[in-house]
């Protein structure tokens, strides 16, 4: 006789063992058809699970947020049945939820192409009206296995192998005769999954193993109402409008080729952006007391092994050889700045030393994940080591703190996210160092009033983090800057310092990144700014139009005055039609268009057409320019004011 208390707090008592699907019916009729799944005790169950005991329930309807992911797990497994009804000779390995929908990994004989998305979408719809009811069935694990075996589904045997309890039972879940595993409750009929899209067909190892079978993986978006479908569908619209890639080709930025995947060809008007972003950043590092240093590219791989970071990066790192001796290119800058630091003996009069670099790093990126400046094998990071005894631990954290901020509130990002990441399952050094390095890092975001987000379990292996996060105009999340502390990276390296009582002592090593890698970032910034960067970042900031041949001298004498300003300017003055030269040059997103005909010249005064269309006529061209200069040094993001 389990008594039920429903959310509202209502009790009710029944004679036998009930399943939510009757509960729901006996509760509210009403939002029978709205309901996908309950909470029992807190835990999500389906709708054919049945309460033998004394329960609280809470019913999950399609407006619910924990609906969304039920709905997508069920949806998957419409995917794969669709799938093994149009290859029967498929096998289908694993497959996931995601932000925006899930994946499925497959093994099959027939490279899937673009047309075949539309084949299986047709087949999942075809499905759907057949308006089934998903059926659940408890079986025991070594039962489970004969059942895959037989019909030669190799991945789910795998899987089911792992699962060390052979006795133990596990769901299969069933979309008419077509079965598989779920480890999360499905919606009580596949009507609820009618509204998605298959976005792309792509490569993936079994398991993100290489050493593994390559697999072909289907991206798909999952909603639960065709509004939302709708709403996602065209926000990627609107997205792939911003891709950097796309603003690439339109600005001759740079280029990537399959003879050295993941790796940047910067071009001029690419290598200016790579270039003021470092400016940019060096001033920053004049003001809070940092000295650049620049470190081998290539490193013997006795040092990745002494840090610890070959245990860890191994399979991300790449390696070399000469003359019997292996090396690997450089993943990050730590353990080469603490060469430096060990070249000569360090009094704690000396510390801090704050050691900061634009290093060429390298990492191993799978070649699926590659994706322009985003993801890449090849980049620069803006990497800094501060080096400092314990009792300058804080504020130093706070001064990068401040640095951060500073240079983020720059580029005026929607909000920036701060986590704060703690000590992970994998990890070197004992208990009482991690509770030191974490109550340090915690102390310093408390006394700034900082709001974080705890991330347990996400630090580095050799010390706790916080992350930063910058929060764009479309509201997507970039991970760009960290601050890690590290007590065991120096006595693995063996960096010492001279204390007050002569004896020495291993400093703390503050590993900071702001942009983290600066290829990244340019690659944020364009989809930012879509391709409209400020002034003071864009390739060309200024060009001169001439209306008639006669303009010409004109206007080079402006373009003389501009670039001894340094201000990146360019003139054109070739025989063409004024409008045909003003529209080629708004496509290049420059942002200011100085008009130069007979009336200009003659009054000594210039027309200025701005990026976003506006036009300021006859003004005074030293008024321009003192206008233009504050600009660009004070790194405004907002338009010309004259």
């Amino acid at each position: 006789m389990p008594t039920i208390i429903f959310f509202d707090k209502k009790k009710k008592i029944y004679n036998n063992p009930i399943s939510i699907k009757e509960l729901i019916k006996d509760y509210n009729k009403k939002i029978y058809h709205i309901c996908i799944a309950a909470f029992i005790n807190n835990n999500i169950k389906d709708l054919n699970h049945l309460i033998i005991e004394d329960s609280t329930v809470k019913f999950i309807t399609i407006y619910d947020p924990e609906s969304i992911f039920i709905i997508r797990n069920s949806c998957l497994q419409l995917l794969t049945y669709a799938i093994k009804k149009l290859w029967i000779d498929s096998k289908i390995a694993e497959g996931n939820i995601t932000k925006n929908g899930f994946f499925c990994d497959i093994e099959l004989k027939k490279f899937l192409t673009k047309s075949d998305i539309i084949t299986i979408e047709n087949k999942m719809k075809k499905i759907l009206k057949n308006g089934y009811d998903i059926k659940r069935k408890k079986i025991q694990v070594k039962k489970a296995i004969e059942l895959f075996t037989v019909i030669k589904e190799s991945y789910k045997v795998k899987i089911l192998k792992n699962i060390s309890k052979k006795d133990k039972k596990i769901n299969l879940y069933y979309h008419e005769s077509y079965f598989d595993i779920a480890l999360s409750p499905q919606v009580p009929n596949i009507q609820f999954c009618n509204h998605f899209k298959i976005q792309k067909i792509s490569g993936a190892y079994w398991k993100g193993n290489k050493q593994n079978k390559m697999l072909q993986r289907i991206s798909v978006t999952a909603w639960e109402s065709n509004k939302k479908l709708q709403q996602f569908l065209q926000k990627i619209i609107f997205l792939k409008k911003r891709d950097h890639r796309k603003i690439n080709k339109r600005l001759n930025l740079y280029h990537i080729q399959k003879e050295s995947p993941g790796m940047v060809f910067w071009h001029n008007n690419g290598f200016i952006i790579y270039k003021e972003l470092k400016t940019f950043i060096r001033l920053k590092l004049k003001k809070y007391f940092y000295e650049e240093v620049h470190t081998p590219i290539i490193i013997n791989q006795s040092m990745w092994e002494k840090s610890g970071h070959l245990d860890y990066y191994k399979e991300s790192m790449f390696t070399t050889s000469s003359e019997n001796r292996k090396y690997c290119l450089k993943p990050m800058n730590c353990p080469a700045h603490v060469q430096i630091f060990n070249r000569k003996l360090v009094s704690y009069k000396n510390l801090p030393i704050r050691l900061s670099e634009f290093g060429c790093c390298h990492r191993n990126e799978s070649s699926g994940s590659l994706h322009g400046l985003l993801r890449i094998r090849s980049f620069t990071q803006d990497d800094a080591h501060i080096f400092c005894s314990i009792d300058q631990i804080q504020s130093e954290i706070n001064n990068c703190i401040k640095m951060m901020f500073d240079v983020y509130n720059i580029f005026k990002f929607k909000k920036i996210n701060v986590n704060f990441s703690t000590r992970p399952k994998n990890r070197i050094g004992n208990d009482l160092i991690w509770d030191q390095a974490e109550n340090d890092l915690k102390s310093v975001l408390n006394s700034n009033n900082i709001n974080y987000h705890h991330n347990i379990g996400e630090g580095a292996f050799y010390g706790p983090k916080i992350e930063f996060t910058l929060q764009d105009s479309l509201d997507r999340l970039w991970q760009c800057g960290t601050i890690q502390l590290d007590f065991y990276l120096p006595q693995r390296l063996n960096a010492n310092y001279i204390d007050k009582n002569n004896k020495k002592k291993h400093p703390v090593i503050i590993h900071r990144a702001i942009l983290g890698s600066i290829e990244r970032f340019i690659g944020i910034l364009l989809e930012e700014y879509a391709g409209k960067l400020p002034t003071w970042l864009s390739p060309v900031q200024v060009v001169l139009l001439t209306v008639h041949d006669k303009n010409s001298k004109y206007a080079y004498s402006l373009e003389k005055k501009l670039i001894q300003l340094n201000v990146r300017t360019k003139c054109d003055t070739r025989n063409e039609n004024i409008s045909t030269k003003i529209k080629e040059h708004i496509v290049c997103y420059t942002p200011y268009i100085i008009i130069i005909g007979d009336k200009e010249e003659y009054s000594s005064t210039i027309t200025v057409r701005t990026r976003l269309g506006k036009n300021i006529k006859n003004i005074c061209f030293n008024n321009f320019i003192n206008a233009l200069i504050k600009e660009i040094t004070t790194y405004s993001n907002t338009g010309l004011e004259v």
